[in-house]
């Protein structure tokens, strides 16, 4: 199962490094350095700012340790999902497929995209805040604005993964200044913080904000997306190619995901010197904390710091968010979308209960909804995590890289601890919405109950059909590629074309127009024809269509007149007719009524804001027509 790296003379495919194994151990390890840190950012989204600042004003720095913990899972498992990218060259959604079937991948791609959208959510609400704290526009103004970052991060991805992987670099260090700021104004006390890394839950809620943090860091669509990163570094099919890539990118994954853990300590630790210490306990809202920052802290450089480490915050994470989208997308379904569809999707579906939250419950709803987020992503955490740990646990996917029993002990244990934690936050939860329903709890037991129900007997599935095909020594299933078997498809020569459409606009494209018709006539032999098509796009035209008889009718008849003259002089038969109104929609017209078998057209080089004007009808016609389309560039 194991497929090869790299091997000798290969082209490295656009946005793949290479990493020649004879670069010192420094130079080795920045050549490596990166894919951790696209991922880390996801583990400081503004879903950690609402559940480390809830976290820390409630029961200040007790909690902690959750952040500690939660790291030190988050490291095991972004190594071990670095792991199985390398040595599989699949990321963990194609395994994932490969491994359950196509139906159970099916639901697990609906879970990891209901984990996504959550991020996503969490990243509008995040952005739409440090919107408002620093231009003062209402909440849901900023939501709208978020859209637009889908055109930063394409003009980014279009650059290369090195430009993205700085961009983020450069992000996550001026988060990290920010908050280290903040850290220093608040004050904080040494012992009472070392108190803090002691495990306890010390009151009524501080499992649920627990379970929030362990969402909020260990977050499952980072598993999938760290999987697929790691690919952008291509290393010897060798054993110790392999190995040295493992360690590298372990050591990469060390040192981003620190980065993030001092992140989001600052932020529950500053929230422990600044509100809880004040008797603030109750600062669950990111709009309240910078509101009492200035006043407690007594420096108006901290809520502008707050605010733009805010920002910041969750314009990097919205690029994880849309790479992982992508990557899980064409893993589970083999469906790939361009990157702007699959943007748009993603955020539009997180705009939605946004807007509509604030719109009904005000702006103050918005810290509750940043931490439901983070939960329902730690609710996903073991659907991504339980097939991971059963993937590189197994021989027969990793061979002789498979984790050794140490690590699969310790990488169950995680997996146990995050899978119990859910389900005691789940059975709480529920417990307490059936309590609090009354005479509606009927509509729960109906609804939330079978369908918690059904998660837990799916998760069973998802634990015990890998060990089942083992028991049994079941083979591994085929891996699908993305275009189906490996086949040579059956050549048949096609009939050369007798009646060859030649889109003409009169411009200097039509040089190469009608010199690529004429020589395919020719080529065809005799009974070949040539088809003048020329579309009238005048005001006039739009409106009354062949009804219209101005002067510009007149003049492109004459036209395609002396283009037929000239070309029966040549000793090639051609006829015409003119279109009004749309190109691309009357080319496909014309083409049909007169049985075109090919249409050549000519491309006029339009990009960016041309294409806007002058349209795009090249593109739009190859959807339209049935028959080939020889597309010839002006001047050639």
């Amino acid at each position: 199962m194991i497929r090869a790296p790299y091997t000798k003379g290969d082209a490295l495919e656009p946005g793949v490094i290479a990493v020649p194994p004879q670069l010192s151990f420094w130079k080795r390890l920045l050549a490596f350095s990166g894919p951790a840190y696209l991922v880390s950012v996801g583990y400081m989204d503004p879903g950690n700012w609402a559940t480390d600042i809830a976290a820390g004003s409630k029961f200040g720095y007790a909690l902690l340790w959750v952040l500690v913990m939660s790291n030190l899972m988050a490291l095991l498992l972004q190594s071990l999902s670095a792991r199985l990218g390398i040595v599989t060259r699949m990321d963990l959604a194609q395994a994932c497929r490969a491994l359950y079937g196509k139906k159970a991948g099916l639901a697990l791609w609906v879970l990891a995209e209901i984990a996504i959208v959550a991020c996503d959510l969490a990243e509008v609400l995040g952005s739409a805040i440090g919107l408002q704290l620093l231009f003062g526009l209402p909440l849901i103004a900023g939501i709208l604005i978020t859209a637009l970052d889908t055109f930063l991060l394409l003009l980014l991805h279009g650059r290369g993964v090195r430009l993205l992987e700085a961009f983020i670099v450069v992000l996550v260090t001026t988060i990290g200044v920010c908050l280290a700021l903040e850290v220093f104004l608040a004050k904080p006390g040494l012992a009472e913080v070392a108190a803090g890394l002691v495990p306890s839950l010390p009151g009524e809620g501080a499992l649920y904000l627990a379970m929030g943090m362990l969402g909020a860091t260990v977050m499952p669509h980072n598993i999938y997306l760290h999987s697929a990163l790691v690919q952008s570094r291509r290393v010897a099919p060798t054993p110790a190619g392999i190995r040295s890539g493992i360690r590298f990118n372990t050591i990469d994954s060390f040192v981003a995901l620190n980065g993030a853990l001092f992140v989001n300590a600052s932020l529950l630790v500053m929230a422990a010197a600044a509100f809880h210490k004040a008797g603030f306990h109750r600062v669950e809202d990111i709009l309240e904390a910078h509101r009492l920052l200035e006043p407690i802290l007594g420096e108006a450089i901290a809520p502008v710091a707050f605010a733009v480490a805010l920002l910041l915050s969750g314009q990097s994470s919205t690029i994880t968010g849309t790479l992982a989208g992508q990557i899980v997308m064409e893993g589970f379904l083999q469906l790939r979308l361009r990157p702007i569809v699959r943007r748009m999707l993603t955020r539009a579906v997180a705009i939605v209960p946004a807007v509509a939250v604030i719109a009904t419950m005000g702006e103050k709803a918005t810290g509750e909804l940043l931490v439901l987020s983070q939960v329902i992503l730690s609710l996903q955490l073991p659907f991504a995590v339980i097939p991971l740990v059963h993937l590189v646990s197994d021989g027969r996917w990793l061979g002789q890289y498979a984790i050794g029993r140490r690590l699969k002990v310790l990488a169950w244990l995680v997996a146990g601890l995050i899978t119990g934690l859910n389900a005691l936050l789940a059975y709480q939860e529920i417990s307490g919405w059936l309590a609090a329903a009354g005479s509606w709890a009927w509509l729960l037991w109906v609804t939330v109950v079978p369908a918690a129900v059904g998660l837990v007997v799916f998760l069973g599935f998802v634990i015990i059909g890998p060990l089942w095909q083992r028991m049994k020594g079941l083979p591994l299933p085929e891996i699908a590629s993305v275009h189906g078997p490996a086949s040579m498809p059956a050549l048949a020569p096609p009939r050369p074309p007798q009646r060859i459409a030649a889109a003409v606009d009169f411009s200097p494209a039509d040089t190469a127009v009608l010199s690529y018709a004429v020589a395919l006539a020719r080529a065809s032999g005799r009974g070949a024809q040539v088809l003048l098509f020329h579309v009238v796009e005048s005001g006039g035209v739009r409106i009354l269509g062949g009804e219209m008889d101005d002067r510009e009718v007149r003049s492109d008849t004459e036209r395609l007149e002396l283009y037929r003259t000239e070309l029966a002089e040549q000793g090639v038969e051609a006829v015409y007719e003119l279109g009004f109104g749309e190109p691309a929609v009357q080319l496909a017209r014309l083409a049909e009524t007169h049985g075109a078998e090919l249409m050549v057209v000519g491309s006029h080089g339009h990009v960016g804001m041309a294409d806007l004007v002058h349209g795009t009808t090249v593109n739009h016609l190859r959807h339209l027509l049935k028959i080939p389309v020889l597309v010839v560039p002006a001047g050639s």
